[in-house]
């Protein structure tokens, strides 16, 4: 076991941990310009919304936001990096510039890091974030062609060693495979993962996500929770979890269904509720915290913190509510 890995089971012995919330709807709370994301790159493409690319362009932005979490409690800070790959920067014509972007995206956040930990001496933990990326391994884009796949196996593990390359020349600690709507997405993950061990000659702790599709627990490649753990405890994750999709009252029983059958940490980070009719996210931090405390209460996770939607303020409201457990 690495001892990244060591001590953060050793925190996660003594209390729950707190990961931060999410950049996406941050930066897009923040409305900014076209001027922001381009920066100085000739791009042919328009790059408003390339969150990735600000990790480059306005780095003040994106460590502004990892300070706002780590200030509101937030141990394990991750990388602003979840389109930060080859397939989906292609969308931007940003592609060339990934392993850039990736190496900034880390220092950001171990700066962020190193900075907290010696204000007050708590370790702070820096995780590399890959996104499942906007193709599936598992299903045809084509309803006409049920065998048909844009990429294969190969292609995506090398997607993302490029990505983790990358992240871990940044700083990166750990490599978080989150929102996994396709388990054999997430295999080409771990899979890549593995081929970067081997050219560091040292382990690379990994932590695994997964997104529900739906009530009935199951991914959008049709696994269910217990089916999902089955296919990737191999990796021997430092963690696996849920993300994304809901809030915290529709994850609570998936939650703890993963908690019954896992034999490794236990990490949720729910959204801040459903989002509206906007697409916009209502639910204020007392309440998705008092949902997580009941998580806590149960003794069904290690790690929480939050996804779509979730402010410092709701981090620091989640904090609050399980330091007693």
């Amino acid at each position: 076991m690495s001892n990244t890995a060591s001590q953060l089971r050793a925190a996660a012995a003594e209390r729950i941990l707190i990961k931060d919330g999410a950049y996406g709807t941050q930066i897009q709370a923040q409305k900014r310009a076209e001027a922001d994301f381009r920066g100085d790159f000739d791009l042919s493409r328009d790059q408003k919304g390339n969150n990735d690319l600000l990790n480059l362009t306005r780095p003040d932005v994106v460590g502004g936001i990892a300070d706002r979490f780590a200030e509101a409690g937030a141990e394990l800070l991750a990388t602003n990096s979840f389109n930060a790959n080859r397939i989906s920067q292609a969308d931007y014509g940003a592609e060339h510039l990934l392993r850039e972007i990736n190496v900034a995206a880390a220092r950001i956040i171990c700066e962020t890091a190193r900075r907290f930990e010696a204000k007050d001496g708590r370790r702070r933990f820096v995780v590399g974030a890959l996104g499942p990326t906007n193709k599936t391994l598992s299903l045809s884009p084509n309803v006409n062609d049920p065998g048909y796949r844009e990429i294969d196996f190969d292609f995506l593990s090398d997607v993302y060693v490029e990505q983790i390359e990358g992240l871990v020349e940044g700083g990166a600690e750990i490599v978080l495979i989150e929102t996994v709507f396709d388990t054999l997405n997430a295999k080409a993950a771990i899979h890549a993962t593995k081929v970067v061990e081997q050219k560091l000659g040292r382990e690379l702790p990994i932590m695994l996500s997964m997104t529900i599709t739906d009530l009935s627990g199951r991914n959008l490649s049709g696994h269910c929770i217990e089916a999902f753990w089955t296919s990737v405890r191999h990796a021997r994750p430092l963690s696996i979890g849920l993300n994304c999709s809901f809030g915290a009252a529709q994850l609570r029983s998936h939650v703890s269904t993963l908690s019954n059958v896992a034999d490794t940490l236990i990490m949720a980070y729910p959204t801040a509720g459903l989002p509206n009719d906007l697409g916009e996210y209502d639910e204020g931090p007392a309440t998705t915290a008092a949902q997580v405390r009941d998580w806590a209460s149960q003794g069904i996770v290690n790690i929480v913190g939050g996804c779509c939607g979730t402010t410092p303020e709701h981090i620091h409201a989640i904090a609050e509510q399980v330091k007693a457990h």
